[in-house]
């Protein structure tokens, strides 16, 4: 298929899937740039990206820098005379380096940008109970997140999908809008809309931090759903529960919402025939999967059977 020298940028599985895509449409893949191994498990052991890992089993060449604008780098990087780069989930590129190519560097982006900007998108979407996500691809300017814009594809969002489905949807629709948009590149044709013509109002999608993770049980229902929700199964909603004898953090994963139970305190907790319910600030939710810390995720009829369930409270700070 390629007439273009393609360099792949990309770390975790999200962009093992645009890789495979490209790969499989023939494309000329000439090097493919990804994290340093990181010691991981219980050893500690020095372990390879998911895209290294793919990226060594189909033979291609592997650079793994530490620096992005080390001079080293950037020689091995024109060394392999790319004349387009792809960037999916990897980290901030200096301009010497998405700059670097005739065709310069494109990126794909979890979201309808102009709309959630930044590290988090699929999360934030589902936090903040959208409907619809979508993915992105476009062309890297100097802000990150905010250049042109090439191809979008709308997914929508199921009532009670966690961000983990919607990230797996949003992985395979995002490496065929890639290989669509190398097509469009290919002959000469592709849009390049700016994405300040957009109107609305902007939703960002920052970092994640332990406090975002941290569950209020002051706010409604709904809001406390979408935080779980868009949470799990990573970094996971937390709260913390006391078993009459000691503190409890527990991660949760998947929740349900309760329309038979009359309002109470919020934090309050029932139990009823091995089901877990903590009430909100105007309705309930069951707790159908979580996690103690040390122990794996289980369903929460196996937690209630290993705790004193009759004691059980909501710790509130």
């Amino acid at each position: 298929m390629s007439k273009e020298r393609i360099i792949f940028m990309g770390t975790p599985d999200f962009a093992v899937a645009t890789l495979k895509a490209l790969l499989d449409a023939n494309a000329n893949v000439v090097g493919v740039i990804t994290a340093p191994d990181r010691p991981a498990g219980r050893g500690m052991k020095l372990q390879p990206s998911a895209v290294k890992q793919f990226a060594v089993e189909n033979g291609l060449t592997v650079l793994q820098p530490t620096n992005l604008k080390s001079e080293v780098f950037l020689e091995e990087l024109k060394s392999l005379k790319a004349t387009l780069q792809v960037v999916v989930a990897f980290r901030m590129l200096p301009e010497v380096v998405w700059n670097m190519p005739k065709h310069g560097t494109f990126n794909l982006h979890a979201s309808l940008l102009p709309q959630y900007r930044g590290a988090a998108p699929i999360n934030w979407a589902v936090i903040n109970g959208e409907k619809e996500s979508g993915v992105t691809t476009f062309f890297l300017q100097h802000q990150i997140d905010t250049g042109n814009i090439i191809f979008q594809e709308k997914v929508l969002i199921g009532d009670d999908e966690t961000a983990g489905e919607l990230h797996d949807k949003l992985m395979l629709v995002g490496a065929d809008l890639v290989v669509k948009t190398l097509e469009a590149i290919e002959v000469g044709n592709a849009p390049s809309i700016p994405q300040n013509t957009i109107e609305g109002e902007l939703k960002e999608a920052p970092k994640l931090f332990k406090e975002t993770c941290k569950i209020d049980w002051n706010k409604p229902v709904d809001e406390v759903f979408n935080l779980i929700r868009g949470l799990s199964p990573y970094p996971t909603a937390f709260t913390t529960v006391f078993d009459g004898k000691e503190k409890l953090g527990l991660k949760i994963f998947r929740a349900l919402k309760r329309r038979d139970f009359a309002s109470s305190e919020p934090g309050s907790i029932k139990i009823e025939r091995d089901t877990l319910s903590i009430a909100c600030s105007d309705g309930w939710l069951q707790i159908l999967e979580l996690q103690m810390a040390g122990k794996k995720r289980m369903k929460t009829e196996d937690f209630l059977r290993g705790v004193n369930a009759s004691a059980l409270t909501i710790v509130s700070s």
